[in-house]
């Protein structure tokens, strides 16, 4: 009995270690769900853009895959938001500079334009 109660208590303290993801209440914003969170985030602050299209980026914040979402806020001005949910909420790069967000070509071969 002894060694349930130690075991068990060695989980919990381990479950609490490290900077995991878990810990950090850190999970992937889906395409989709990036894209509607953060269209209705520019709306509630009454920016005028055109479009906001989403893809992952095959980068990782802490473990967690990065999705970037591009936002036309009229030509030439295209926007990137590198972004991940933290406990629910929508972040983005520009809350969180720590969130990976360079230049890439990332997305379906279609949608690269190469001059």
């Amino acid at each position: 009995m002894k060694l349930v109660v130690a075991v068990s208590a060695l989980a919990l303290v381990c479950a609490g270690c490290g900077g995991s993801s878990a810990s950090d209440g850190l999970v992937e914003a889906t395409p989709p769900v990036a894209k509607r969170l953060l269209t209705a985030r520019l709306r509630a602050q009454f920016l005028a853009f055109k479009w906001v299209a989403c893809i992952r980026t095959g980068r990782q914040f802490k473990g967690v895959s990065v999705v970037r979402c591009n936002v036309n806020f009229g030509d030439p001005h295209i926007e990137a938001y590198c972004s991940l949910l933290r406990h629910g909420r929508l972040v983005t790069d520009h809350e969180d500079p720590a969130i990976p967000c360079r230049h890439d070509d990332a997305g379906p071969p279609a949608t690269i334009v190469h001059s």
